[in-house]
């Protein structure tokens, strides 16, 4: 009995003999005989032969299996990168994989990895598109400098190309910087410096300071970082470095003001946790206090120091003459009206040391002694002393603050009550005084004028009864004020006769 097998051009077929092996088929017609073999067809159209048992069978028959098997074996620090067509396989480290020759080409490229994790470039370039399983790929621009590491750790740097890594038996980590940024945040600086100088030197600046020392870096002329005393940076090749002793002298000089306080807002952002600036205007004086000790005045202008291992205040002092408004002060009065008063003050710090060293709060202090000042004025007058001469009120105030201020460094050049304001009730009692005494006054002048009518009208009757002409010229102009008031007049008789009825009617 004869069992006959056909292979197809695209197949291959194993000939078992019940379940042992015993060849590979090639394409055709295969006849054996007894009813014990069986044959296990594969497509070569998927190039893999996934053989049952492959590492038993290459021990007991590798020479009939090699003629028609690509075998592929890799270790625990080896890896295997197959094309098969235009498609890439990567095998595994500990892998054994076989297939099929002949039909699809397969090319396998063996690599260590305890020697190298990266791919050649050539590789690279064939393999640009594909994901595949266990290679990382990382691209690097012309801008940036990559850092590989590798389990953490740093490894090496990356120029500007495509890189391909063995990912499958390590952890590889890989990180950008851009090269256009000066000062890029650098991952571990302190690990880089101390344990890559081969990498410092290739690409990076060391700044370093001493304790006492300040750094100024700059990039085309342009400060980027202040490094305060005792500190390490890195930055790209090409910056400059100014260091600065402020073991004596922490006030920046005044390019350094120029640049860092007056500058552009970025430089002076970067600048501002760095320094204390104290800007003193026209016409104040400016103190300085140094760890809480006084250190010397400052004239008008921009002053500014670093702040680094010292503590620094600074106040600037108004010179000129200043007002102070008392509003709103209720007080009784010695006959116990309550009145409200409004003062004004105008005061000038003569000696500012002494009014800095003296008083904590210059406006404060006084503000309370022109309070008391005010009270002790208004409270020793009755209402009608208050209202009666303000110009003494202000003179007692006068004398009691200058005598307060004298040992302050403080001189009040001016002082004044400007508002007296009563309570309602008494704004009422005082407007009928005034109203009485106003008409009582009225009486009097119109008594007084009417008394020098009366004895004018008796002047002139002595004057007319011994001037007869006087009497006529009299009678003349009251005849004159009667015709203005009436449209005609008719005389019968002479115009003596009118007069003299005229007069024997008014005897």
């Amino acid at each position: 009995m004869f069992k006959t097998f056909y292979i197809k051009p695209h197949e291959r077929g194993i000939l078992f003999n019940r379940s042992d092996f015993k060849a590979i088929l090639s394409p055709g017609t295969h006849r054996y005989f007894g009813w014990d073999w069986s044959v296990k067809t594969y497509d070569l159209n998927h190039p893999e032969a996934q053989i049952e048992q492959l590492e038993l069978l290459l021990q007991t028959d590798r020479d009939k299996l090699e003629p028609h098997l690509t075998i592929v074996r890799t270790e625990f620090d080896r890896v295997a990168l197959l094309q098969v067509k235009q498609s890439w396989i990567v095998v595994a480290p500990n892998q054994l994989r076989a297939f099929w020759k002949g039909f699809i080409p397969v090319e396998v490229r063996y690599f260590n990895l305890s020697e190298s994790l990266e791919l050649p470039p050539d590789l690279v370039e064939k393999t640009r598109g594909f994901a595949l399983s266990g290679i990382k790929k990382f691209q690097v621009s012309e801008s940036e400098i990559g850092l590989m590491y590798v389990q953490h750790n740093f490894v090496r740097p990356l120029g500007t190309g495509e890189y391909a890594f063995w990912s499958s038996s390590k952890d590889l980590q890989f990180k950008t910087l851009n090269r256009m940024i000066p000062n890029p945040v650098f991952p571990d600086e302190d690990v880089l410096i101390d344990r890559h100088p081969e990498f410092i030197a290739q690409y990076c600046t060391v700044v370093e300071t001493l304790a006492q020392q300040v750094g100024i870096v700059r990039d085309r002329q342009q400060p980027i970082a202040i490094l305060p005393p005792h500190s390490r940076k890195l930055f790209w090749q090409g910056v400059t470095v100014e260091t600065i002793d402020i073991s004596n002298d922490a006030k920046l000089s005044n390019p350094l003001v120029a640049e860092l306080v007056s500058g552009k807002d970025q430089i002076k952002k970067l600048a501002n946790d760095a320094l204390h600036v104290r800007e003193v205007p026209v016409q104040h004086l400016g103190f300085l206090y140094v760890d809480r000790v006084f250190q010397t005045q400052l004239e008008p202008g921009i002053h500014a120091w670093w702040t680094f291992n010292r503590s620094f205040t600074s106040i600037a002092i108004d010179m000129r003459l200043q007002n102070m408004e008392i509003s709103g002060q209720d007080i009784l009065t010695k006959d116990k009206v309550p009145v409200r008063l409004n003062l004004t003050a105008g005061y000038r710090i003569s000696d500012p040391l002494q009014a800095m060293n003296n008083l904590a709060n210059i406006n404060g202090f006084l503000y309370k002694e022109l309070q008391f000042a005010l009270r002790g004025a208004v409270g020793e007058r009755t209402l009608d002393g208050v209202l009666e001469d303000k110009g003494t009120i202000d003179r007692d105030i006068a004398e009691y603050i200058r005598v307060k201020t004298a040992n302050y460094g403080l001189t009040v050049e001016s002082v004044g009550v400007k508002d007296i304001i009563l309570p309602g009730e008494i704004k009422t009692i005082l407007s009928k005084v005034v109203e009485a005494e106003k008409s009582a006054q009225a009486n009097v002048v119109r008594r007084r004028e009417e008394t020098a009518a009366t004895r004018s009208m008796l002047n002139t009757a002595k004057v007319m009864e011994e001037n007869p002409v006087a009497l006529r010229l009299k009678e003349l102009e009251i005849l004159e004020r009667i015709a203005e008031k009436i449209d005609r007049i008719q005389v019968n008789g002479s115009l003596d006769n009118i007069l003299t009825d005229l007069i024997n009617i008014k005897k």
